[in-house]
């Protein structure tokens, strides 16, 4: 594999990030540790803080109700700060500046927060229930928000930078797991993936697969089992979890007939919850089966391998629900 195919999830991240102040003075970096150098808790803050300093890449106290507060103030005046946390489960500790303040100030005097948060989420790293959760139903329930959640070196990339030029806060949930596993070519400078629109990743026949984050490649992965048995299942990535991309979904629910909605959040009250909703709203008539979710349990994340395992879909789950939809 050359050094161009060997790169991660975690340097597109990166590479958007450098991109992106290069191209915008405006652009700045707050969180914790994030100044060179440690680079934030995964480093991904490294070759920023190298390039632009203390300036720009500026180090935070162990407050984030505080400094997103001070991103708030910083949006408001001009500037387009991207706050890290070191983990998307702290986020809870600013959820005021974010739902109660910047997600209503562009409807209270119309007010522009063009801030971005990157929420490290997900587990799969036995990290226990405060470092592996998945919490982005909270804010796709919240009006004023965008959320994203890339799965590609391509969408880390491009998602991220259509997130620092959009003039609305945006909570950008990268997926932890995929940091250093998923490799291959950066995308282009410059590369943009428009917010909204998701991707057919596979196009299929028989039923619909409709996932984001990580969980694409465990969808994958099933589609090509189920292949093997004669099944052809279509693949849809959100990418973006708000504006959710309605039309592409229906479309394919139209091909196929039927839904399987994935996510490793928890299952209750989850995202999937309401894309199920809206499929049976918007295309009743095309389904020949009901809808159908996995999630995450309804528990905290478990410290011990075995329960963490247990606890969110994988492939084989994909695979043998697909399979009763499809017997329906």
């Amino acid at each position: 594999m050359n050094n161009a195919e060997s790169r991660t999830y975690l340097d597109a991240i990166s590479a958007g990030l450098v991109d992106a102040m290069d191209a915008d003075e405006r652009v700045l970096i707050l969180g914790e540790d994030v100044e060179a150098p440690f680079g934030g808790a995964f480093k991904v803050t490294r070759d920023a803080s190298h390039r632009f300093g203390p300036k720009r890449v500026r180090n935070m106290p162990m407050t984030e109700l505080g400094f997103i507060g001070a991103a708030n103030g910083m949006a408001l005046m001009g500037l387009r700060p991207v706050i890290e946390l070191q983990f998307a489960d702290f986020i809870s500790t600013g959820f005021d500046s974010i739902v109660q303040f910047a997600a209503t100030a562009h409807y209270r005097w119309g007010g522009a927060v063009p801030w971005v948060i990157r929420a490290p989420a997900d587990g799969n790293l036995r990290s226990g229930p405060f470092h592996s959760q998945n919490p982005e139903a909270w804010f796709v329930h919240t009006p004023g928000l965008k959320v994203v959640a890339p799965s590609t070196l391509h969408d880390a990339y491009g998602l991220l930078r259509a997130a620092i030029d959009d003039d609305n806060p945006v909570i950008y949930f990268e997926s932890k797991p995929l940091y250093r596993s998923l490799k291959g070519p950066l995308p282009s400078p410059g590369t943009v993936v428009p917010l909204g629109q998701a991707e057919v990743v596979r196009p299929g026949r028989h039923v619909t697969i409709v996932t984001y984050g990580a969980m694409r490649h465990e969808a994958t992965a099933a589609a090509d089992v189920l292949a093997h048995e004669g099944l052809d299942a279509e693949v849809i990535d959100l990418r973006t979890l708000k504006p959710l991309d309605v039309d592409t979904i229906a479309k394919s629910v139209a091909r196929t007939s039927r839904a399987l909605v994935v996510h490793a959040a928890n299952r209750l009250g989850g995202v999937g919850a309401e894309i199920a909703a809206t499929i049976a709203d918007e295309c009743f008539a095309d389904l020949d089966a009901p809808v159908r979710r996995l999630g995450g349990l309804d528990v905290p994340v478990p410290f011990s391998p075995p329960l963490e395992d247990a606890y969110r879909p994988a492939a084989a789950d994909i695979v043998a629900t697909a399979r009763d939809l499809c017997a329906w």
